[in-house]
């Protein structure tokens, strides 16, 4: 479901039925007595209730569209940083403010660094919104050989950090004691993971100009650039940067109140 789309024509919707009762029917209303002789100009509930609805969708759809976006995380490809039933808070403004549904740019306002963990709509279909970690920029040559990057021909620096052990959902049980790496890109530092029951995949590939390579931070468990059904994204399928965790709950599992509030890195 594309819930701007709804925004979008509720928003137009509610407007064209405030418009069509100020221009057309209220004037009219107004000019034809009733019986007993006064003019009756009383609003319609369907007017009452556009008028009621029309700024808060307005400003719901406004939010959603250029300020910030909220998104359930509903894999393991980001763990150990993002975990199944993370709800996060994505910022809309950061590659580019852009219409809402057909998602033409109007305003340039950033542009994607790597390391952001992004959100963004995948190639093959649209409709689906993936979130992956930032690793190639246009132009750049990405070598993946055996869970270690090497990005235009400068290995990434990439330190053992223990074992995964958080957590007590089914995935956290699935995980635990995989490896452990903290990965540095540009000046931040991550933590990756390497699912110990899974095998690295290679890859070595130039990003094509208008294109980003993204991979997950659980190396050996994510669907990312590395595999035709996502491969390269263009810029125009960027949604937006993850910044924070709102709220943990994978239902039908108490919520985790210890990552609410969490920073994203």
């Amino acid at each position: 479901m594309d819930i701007s789309a709804l925004l979008l024509v509720g928003c137009a919707a509610a407007g064209a039925i405030m418009l069509s009762e100020a221009w057309y029917f209220k004037p009219r209303r107004s000019a034809a007595p009733m019986p007993s002789g006064p003019a009756h100009s009383a609003e319609p509930v369907l007017v009452n209730y556009a008028r009621s609805l029309f700024p808060v969708i307005l400003i719901v759809l406004v939010v959603r569209s250029f300020v910030i976006e909220p998104f359930r995380i509903p894999s393991e490809s980001m763990m150990p940083n993002l975990v199944d039933g993370d709800f996060i808070f994505v910022t809309k403004y950061s590659y580019g403010l852009r219409l809402p549904v057909f998602n033409t740019k109007i305003l340039a306002t950033g542009e994607p660094h790597r390391g952001d963990v992004v959100v963004f709509r995948l190639p093959k279909d649209p409709s689906v919104h993936y979130i992956k970690r930032l690793i190639g920029l246009p132009g750049d040559h990405v070598v993946v050989r055996d869970n270690h990057l090497t990005i235009n021909g400068a290995p990434i620096a990439l330190a053992p950090d223990g074992a995964y052990s958080n957590g007590s959902n089914s995935a956290a049980r699935e995980f635990a004691g995989s490896p452990l790496a903290a990965e540095k890109l540009g000046n931040a530092t991550h933590e990756v993971m390497f699912a110990a029951d899974r095998s690295p995949t290679d890859f070595d590939t130039i990003v094509p100009a208008g294109q980003y390579f993204f991979m997950g931070d659980n190396r050996n468990d994510s669907q990312d650039s590395r595999f035709p059904q996502v491969g390269f994204v263009p810029e125009a399928n960027l949604v937006g940067r993850a910044t924070r965790i709102w709220m943990n709950w994978d239902f039908p599992s108490f919520p985790h109140w210890d990552r609410i509030g969490k920073r994203i890195q």
